[in-house]
């Protein structure tokens, strides 16, 4: 009887966890360089810009406590959500968790025993065998190997081919199509200048986010006989399509 009592009594648990997180790695500490940037970027991707928690990096900026806050609103301004600052000294620490933000020691003074990142597959276990050449949009771009945790790689022009996976945290971006021989867990956005004949094509969708010219989905918003299956998403009437690659 009162174990029973005991769990119906808890609010809560506590639970270690591997959550894929986007790092702004800043390069400045001026928030107008910053807010420039992020408008440009948004242009790009504005489905990337829908309330992406984000740690802040500082690790190259000098005294980045001084305009911490302004970096902040910029960011919220465009829709990204500072959840944590990472590295700089003992007056960054306050100035984060003044403003009710986490805070992580820098990245080489991190013990490597509660370092959290997702798992990185091997790409040859996980992918079909692509065609030996793939036909890309002209100036287009071909990335072999797998698109890690926080990093982006992007096609400014044409089609993106990824022979690889693109794990939890990755983004993938294109003007024109996003294709990718493995695994998409990341996010991925095609048509990123407007192109709505974009399309996104995958061998494996677990994606966390897909974008067509700006039209998007969440993870949330897939049908779940879709996840782990071969797909095609295009945009239709002004609404994400996903169905079988046949």
């Amino acid at each position: 009887m009162s174990l029973n009592r005991d769990r119906a009594d808890t609010a809560f648990t506590f639970k270690g966890g591997m959550l894929p997180m986007t790092v702004m790695e800043l390069a400045s500490g001026d928030p107008e360089r910053i807010r420039a940037q992020l408008a440009g970027k948004v242009s790009q991707a504005p489905a990337f810009f829908q309330h992406t928690p984000v740690v802040l990096s500082v690790e190259q900026v000098d005294e980045p406590h001084l305009a911490l806050e302004r970096i902040c609103a910029v960011c919220r301004a465009h829709k990204l959500l500072p959840v944590a600052v990472r590295g700089g000294s003992d007056p960054v620490k306050q100035s984060a968790w003044a403003l009710g933000l986490g805070w992580f020691p820098p990245q080489e003074n991190r013990p490597r025993a509660v370092e959290s990142r997702p798992v990185e597959t091997p790409v040859e276990a996980e992918l079909p065998v692509p065609p030996p050449e793939v036909s890309i949009q002209a100036g287009g771009r071909i990335h072999r190997g797998t698109v890690r945790s926080g990093q982006q790689v992007s096609a400014s022009e044409g089609d993106l081919v990824v022979i690889g996976a693109v794990n939890p945290g990755a983004e993938v971006l294109a003007a024109g199509s996003v294709h990718v021989y493995g695994p998409l867990r990341g996010r991925a956005l095609a048509g990123i200048h407007g192109d709505r004949e974009a399309g996104i094509f995958c061998h494996d969708l677990k994606a966390e986010l897909l974008s067509v010219a700006g039209t998007y989905k969440r993870l949330e918003d897939i049908d779940p006989k879709m996840l782990g299956c071969s797909v095609q998403v295009q945009l239709k009437e002004d609404q994400l399509r996903i169905s079988a690659l046949t």
